[in-house]
């Protein structure tokens, strides 16, 4: 297990103070050394603002301000920013202009909460995910950008990420080898539940007690661990594959949805402080094994909505033809908002299509985390 992100929630104040940012810098530098200490990987650092449409006065401020805080973050060597969500239809069109003048900041539009969908807000989400696939000439840009389905604040996974109450901290783990090493070891659906627990729940006490430490030390809060099991793009970590130990066949199959539903119910009963989604993660670029699976044609976007019914973060990571249409993505999102208002649980979309890739061509990133697969059909 690794730590993906130390995510620290701060309340941005304006004029843009550096100093903030400076201690926030000093504070996660010495965070990620306590976990460096007891043999953890810590791969980011990053954090989290209020609602960016709280502070919003105009385009020219926000991008703006966009504009100095990837200054001021890059200056004391944060990874990564998020300026949070809108659920003004009005605003969603500025996202394109804060993403095409940044590298390292995210930000979301709040499609849906538990009991009421906003079709405005899907209509110009479809048309800002086809224009923002242009940024880049593989469509890059989307990764930093997200759709949200009743997504409370408190994630520290990204793009989902945004902050309230005082400034706090919350852990997000990378973790697939631990759900590779269960089933390996159970080899059996009915034994699969009680290993996974077993060395889950290990691994986060351990996390969890370093955190405590540090909030008492620090004086600052600590919002728990989102223990969603997070993907890698290692075959071996592969949740994927992680899955097929089990002998119900390939990922995609019968039995995948029992399998998922399994992990989800030992995450959601771990004994630990939990935030943010706490389900599992099935991004297809972001894990070797889907990705592989996906370009066999094992499974589609119809059985990755059916998992997310049982268990999953909605869709992640997903490639799309570049020519996939305003139309298709608003039914899409319209689904994944059903979905989540049904059931009341967060859910959201990152969809990547990719500019002159047709469905079933393969997409070429040359990104450190990502695992090339085929785009896929709406």
């Amino acid at each position: 297990m690794k730590i993906r992100t130390i995510t620290t929630g701060i309340n941005l104040k304006l004029p843009l103070q550096e100093e903030q940012f400076k201690k926030v810098a000093e504070f996660t530098i010495r965070a990620k050394t306590e976990f460096q200490k007891r043999g953890y990987v810590v791969q980011t650092r990053r954090t989290s603002t209020q609602p960016w449409e709280q502070y919003f006065k105009s385009k020219k401020q926000i991008v703006s301000l966009a504009k100095e805080l990837e200054r001021v973050h890059k200056k004391y060597r944060i990874d990564f920013f998020n300026i949070g969500t809108t659920k003004n239809p009005k605003n969603v069109s500025i996202i394109y202009d804060i993403l095409k003048n940044t590298t390292i900041g995210f930000c979301t539009v709040t499609i849906s909460d538990e009991k009421t969908l906003n079709f405005e807000a899907a209509k110009q989400t479809a048309k800002l995910i086809k224009k923002i696939s242009k940024v880049d000439p593989d469509g890059f840009t989307n990764l930093r950008f997200a759709a949200l389905f009743n997504t409370k604040a408190g994630s520290p996974f990204y793009p989902a990420a945004y902050h309230s109450g005082p400034t706090s901290f919350a852990i997000g783990t990378e973790n697939s080898d631990l759900v590779y090493k269960a089933f390996s070891k159970a080899q059996d659906i009915q034994k699969a539940s009680s290993i996974l627990k077993k060395i889950l729940t290990d691994e986060y006490k351990r996390i969890e007690s370093i955190a405590k430490k540090i909030s008492k030390k620090e004086k600052i809060k600590y919002d728990g661990i989102d223990v969603s099991i997070a993907t890698s793009v290692n075959p071996d970590e592969s949740i994927a594959y992680a899955f097929e130990k089990l002998g119900l066949g390939k990922f995609g199959e019968v039995g995948t949805l029992a399998i998922a539903k399994i992990v989800t119910d030992v995450v959601k009963n771990l004994d630990v402080k939990k935030c943010g989604y706490s389900g599992l993660m099935l991004p297809v670029l972001e894990d070797y094994g889907l990705a592989m699976r996906n370009k066999e044609g094992t499974f589609n976007l119809t059985n990755l909505l059916l998992y997310s019914a049982v268990c999953g973060t909605g869709l992640d990571t997903i490639p799309l033809p570049g020519n996939v249409s305003e139309k298709k993505l608003y039914a899409l999102l319209l689904d994944i908002a059903s979905l989540s208002i049904k059931l009341n649980k967060p859910l959201s979309a990152r969809l990547m299509p990719v500019p002159n890739k047709k469905i079933g061509d393969m997409t070429k990133y040359k990104f450190e985390y990502f695992a090339n697969s085929k785009t896929m059909k709406i």
